[in-house]
């Protein structure tokens, strides 16, 4: 759930329409704001981290903004992560996310191998 956080965080920080992700009021009879995209948010799960790195590799061929969360991101602070984020290859990272926003037909092509979380 922490990587999926600072994943949708990121995902909507760095997206350079936020008007196109639909955040509306889904606003309940008191009068009470309960803030969400429109669109679906599907977690689906993947075998191993390899599929998670070919995943964001496809994404990037593609095009599709995306943002992703790695094992380098949870040892000591904020400053650790940078540092060690910057220390290790791509190759050498375990991948626990990968968060995408995008044309629905594109997505579900590049996630098709993929099981629904449960």
């Amino acid at each position: 759930m922490n990587a999926l956080a600072h994943m949708t965080a990121g995902l909507v920080g760095t997206y350079p329409n936020v008007d196109e992700m639909e955040i509306i009021n889904y606003e309940d009879k008191d009068e009470g704001a309960h803030m969400a995209s429109k669109h679906p948010f599907i977690v689906l799960s993947a075998k191993n981290s390899n599929k998670l790195r070919a995943l964001r590799q496809e994404a990037v061929a593609r095009g599709v903004h995306f943002t992703s969360f790695t094992d380098a991101m949870i040892v000591g602070t904020w400053e650790d992560q940078v540092k060690k984020s910057a220390e290790t290859t791509d190759e050498e990272l375990e991948y626990y996310g990968v968060c995408l926003f995008g044309e629905r037909a594109v997505l579900e092509e590049l996630t098709q191998k993929f099981s629904l979380w449960t």
